[in-house]
């Protein structure tokens, strides 16, 4: 039987993205990241739903194209990622802090855990407003 789940996935999302700078985690009830964080995981959420996505268990690759006024970048390209990053991985391992302000949110995962990425990469281009796009990949397992 041939497995039909989607192997990639690509979506946008307007805004800035999450960055990651700080150890209070990004997901904490009231953090500044919050308005960002909702906003990712329900990008991926609606897109994960439309094209039957389940998260992915093996090797990843992770793909972001940052788009931003020339002169305006927010942060650098490693917080920027982390912080994406961090949001579309399974949640299920902060469990220490509270998530039911996340609502059905936080069920949103693209993969399991970070350690799957095996590639990372980030691209700035030139644009009028802060928006971004997120491509999620299975890496073929090598024999």
């Amino acid at each position: 039987m041939q497995d039909t789940r989607a192997l990639a996935l690509t979506f946008e999302v307007s805004g800035l993205p999450p960055v990651k700078t700080e150890a209070l985690s990004i997901f904490a009830a009231g953090h500044r990241q919050a308005t960002r964080v909702r906003a990712l995981l329900q990008a991926a959420c609606t897109a994960a739903q439309r094209t039957g996505w389940t998260p992915l268990t093996g090797p990843i690759e992770v793909d972001m194209i940052m788009r931003c006024p020339p002169g305006h970048r927010t942060s650098d390209a490693s917080t920027l990622l982390g912080g994406v990053c961090s949001v579309l991985q399974d949640k299920k391992r902060v469990a220490n802090i509270g998530l039911a302000h996340l609502g059905v949110l936080v069920d949103v995962a693209l993969w399991s855990d970070d350690r799957q990425i095996r590639r990372l990469s980030y691209v700035e281009e030139p644009a009028e407003n802060f928006s971004y796009q997120v491509r999620v990949a299975a890496v073929p397992r090598m024999v």
